[in-house]
């Protein structure tokens, strides 16, 4: 519903006056987020400085039916924060204070807005890491990463965001404001409604508050940098490190495109034949890091000659640097002025890896679209950066695409969405992924406790479901 003069005073009270953006050039930033979905200008902004002040507004929304879009960072690359229907935004990015940190118990205590770079540099300096590591750590935050249970390039060893929620504060649609977990590493309470609100992408209502747990840093690490011709061949290299009881620390492929944007930042000497290099860290104790690495190595190498270890910290740095900027990098790959580049991102077990790549670069020849592959392959994590030109048509050929890739991650016991989320640009997706697998009714479940969460439907409507 449009919001009139009444109902925008009784928000402003709610809110508090100074946290209510409604000038037009003040909310035109918050049409879009990371992603290419169109979004519409909001009819407010609201930035709320504590719990309460969202729990009043939210009562407010649900009572006059005005639509809700939760957002922090704006980093989303599936929709997920920009709203579809004339309604009001609520920015988490005042709320970004540290508020506990418990070193014996092993957890942090977050408001939503701190950013995960920031986080880590406190952490850092008492020896320890919060492990969930997305390209956009620089500028996403906890609360979005809750909200799309993302992962990263040290998912391979330390899982996805929800290994790593203890417990939440969160306001459902209703304004009721609840706790969830606890601070302890284990319980047995019940149904797990932690589990629940992460990977709720802002559907059922606002995260203020989250425990994390956390790890100490890994003491020593190199890097091996390998180089191939085929995929099926990086596919197949990985699978068989895995398959000798070795977890890597990260484990990136990237194809000759996503290499060349970046080549000027890793300076390293890539063979002439190159079509795509796999980077594997492996962490251990400083006693045993050289042997645990030669043995990596010796894997490697029957997959191909040209194997680089690098153990120079300064230069690893360097070279992870490049690659969590592989996505701003390709932008200056594009061919034509009016081309975007769409990150698919898909999953599959380890095990069909080499298959599915090779499955995904025959569809992407077979089109005749320009593509980047790239991605955490450690963990199955498959990105396709789709340059696309932003017309109808454009648009139309890069969602036949997306199908063809959802279909081969699914055939390959896969996921459509690894870590993006589902937003609206997945929807299709993920009805097509539980229509496959025989059980859409577990769409119609997820539906109905939506319902219970958010009643008037006012929370991020048209994202994750698929009508």
């Amino acid at each position: 519903m449009n919001i009139n003069n009444d109902i925008l005073n009784e928000i402003r009270q709610a809110a508090g006056e100074n946290n209510v953006l409604q000038n037009l050039e003040e909310k035109i930033p918050y049409k879009n987020d990371a992603s290419y979905m169109p979004g519409r200008i909001p009819e407010l902004v609201i930035i709320p400085e504590n719990s309460d002040q969202i729990s009043r507004v939210l009562k407010l929304c649900t009572k006059y039916k005005i639509d809700v879009t939760v957002r922090s960072g704006g980093t989303s690359l599936t929709g997920s924060s920009v709203t579809n229907y004339n309604g009001i935004i609520i920015n988490t990015m005042k709320m970004d204070k540290i508020l506990e940190l418990n070193i014996a118990s092993r957890y942090v205590v977050c408001q939503p807005g701190v950013r995960l770079d920031n986080l880590n540099e406190y952490l850092n300096k008492y020896g320890f890491f919060y492990p969930p590591d997305p390209a956009s750590s620089k500028a996403s935050t906890v609360g979005g990463t809750i909200s799309t249970n993302a992962g990263g390039l040290r998912a391979v060893r330390y899982g996805a965001t929800k290994e790593w929620v203890l417990g939440t504060e969160f306001v459902t649609a209703t304004g009721e404001i609840i706790r969830t977990g606890e601070y302890t590493l284990k319980r047995s309470a019940g149904y797990d409604l932690t589990a629940l609100i992460i990977g709720s992408e802002g559907t059922l209502g606002v995260l203020t508050e989250a425990i994390l747990k956390i790890e100490p840093l890994p003491e020593k690490y190199g890097r091996i940098l390998s180089f191939y011709n085929d995929i099926y061949d990086v596919g197949s290299a990985l699978s068989a490190v895995k398959n000798a009881g070795i977890t890597p620390l990260i484990a990136e492929f990237m194809d000759l495109k996503t290499i060349n944007s970046i080549r000027d930042k890793l300076n390293i000497k890539i063979p002439d034949y190159t079509q795509f290099m796999l980077m594997v860290d492996i962490d251990s104790t400083e006693a045993s890091l050289k042997g645990k690495i030669e043995n990596v190595e010796k894997i490697i190498k029957n997959y191909t000659k040209d194997v680089l270890t690098i153990m120079d910290q300064k230069t690893m740095d360097e070279i992870y640097k490049a690659r969590k900027g592989a996505y701003s990098a390709l932008l200056n790959q594009r061919e034509k002025k009016n081309e975007i580049v769409i990150i698919g991102d898909v999953i599959v077990p380890a095990s069909e890896l080499p298959a599915t790549l090779k499955e995904i670069k025959n569809a992407v020849d077979k089109m005749k679209i320009n593509v980047s592959l790239f991605g955490h392959i450690g963990d199955g994590n498959i990105h396709a950066n789709i340059f696309a030109d932003n017309t109808k048509t454009g648009l139309e050929k890069v969602e036949k695409l997306q199908m063809e890739i959802a279909m081969a991650a699914i055939r390959h016991k896969g996921c459509v969405s690894a870590e993006h989320g589902i937003g609206t640009e997945k929807n299709k997706l993920l009805y097509e992924e539980y229509k496959e697998r025989n059980s859409l009714y577990s769409l119609e479940l997820m539906k109905r406790i939506k319902a219970v969460f958010d009643p008037e439907n006012i929370m991020n409507r048209g994202k994750i479901f698929y009508d």
